[in-house]
C-alpha cells in the first residue's frame, strides 16, 4: 500500500478526486496526510475524510529555504512513500527535493513542456494555440521542468475563458494524476529509473 502526503494551497479538487480513488479497497495508496502552504479550502477534506492535516503558512517564513526545513519536518514523521503536489502554487526548495525525491509528484494544467509555471491555462489562451492539456511530471528543482509521467491534450474551443477552458483540463489531470499514483503503486512506473529529458 503506498502512503501519500498531498500538498495543497486552494480548494484540492485533485486531492478529492484521489481521495475518492483511495476508497476503492482494491486502489492500493492511501492518502495519509494533507499538508498546505495557507489556510487553504481543502483542508476541509481532512476533517470530511479523517486524514489528519498541517499548514506552513509561506507568510511566516523569511526565506524559501526556511518554509521548507519547517515543511519538511511536517512530512518527515509522515515517511511518505510518495508525496503528491496537488495545486500547491508554491516552489520546493531543493533541500526539500533531495530529501524527499525521486518520489514527488506534481500535476499542471498544460501539455508540458508548453506553458510551464502559474499560469499554464491563461498562457495558453494568449498564446492562440488550438490544443493544450495536462500533465502529471516528477519534480526536480525547475519550474514544471521534471521528466514527464502522463499526459493527454484537451482541445482549445473557440470563445473559451480561462475558466471554461481549465474547467476541461481539471478532469483530465485528476484522471492522469489517479492513474499515475496506480501506476507507481504497481511497478508500472518507476521513479527511481526517470531522468530529465
Amino acid at each position: 500500500m503506498l502512503e501519500l502526503v498531498v500538498l495543497i494551497s486552494g480548494t484540492g479538487s485533485n486531492l478529492r478526486a484521489l481521495l475518492e480513488a483511495t476508497r476503492d479497497a482494491e486502489y492500493p495508496a492511501r492518502v495519509v496526510a494533507i499538508g498546505a502552504d495557507r489556510d487553504a479550502d481543502g483542508l476541509g477534506l481532512g476533517e470530511e475524510y479523517a486524514i489528519p492535516t498541517f499548514t506552513v503558512p509561506f507568510s511566516r517564513y523569511a526565506s524559501r529555504a526556511e518554509w521548507g526545513q519547517a515543511l519538511a519536518e511536517q512530512i518527515r514523521p509522515w515517511s511518505p512513500d510518495l508525496l503528491v503536489l496537488s495545486g500547491l502554487m508554491r516552489l520546493l526548495p531543493p533541500a526539500v527535493v533531495s530529501e524527499f525525491g525521486p518520489a514527488i509528484i506534481n500535476t499542471h494544467p498544460a501539455y508540458l513542456p508548453e506553458f510551464p509555471g502559474a499560469h499554464g491555462v491563461r498562457d495558453a489562451l494568449a498564446a492562440g494555440v488550438e490544443q493544450t492539456g495536462a500533465s502529471v511530471i516528477q519534480v526536480d528543482d525547475g519550474v514544471d521542468s521534471g521528466p514527464i509521467l502522463a499526459q493527454e491534450r484537451v482541445p482549445v474551443l473557440p470563445g473559451d475563458s480561462e475558466s471554461t477552458l481549465h474547467d476541461r483540463i481539471k478532469p483530465v489531470e485528476r484522471r492522469l494524476l489517479i492513474q499515475t499514483v496506480l501506476d507507481i503503486a504497481n511497478g508500472t512506473t518507476d521513479l527511481k529509473g526517470t531522468t530529465s529529458a
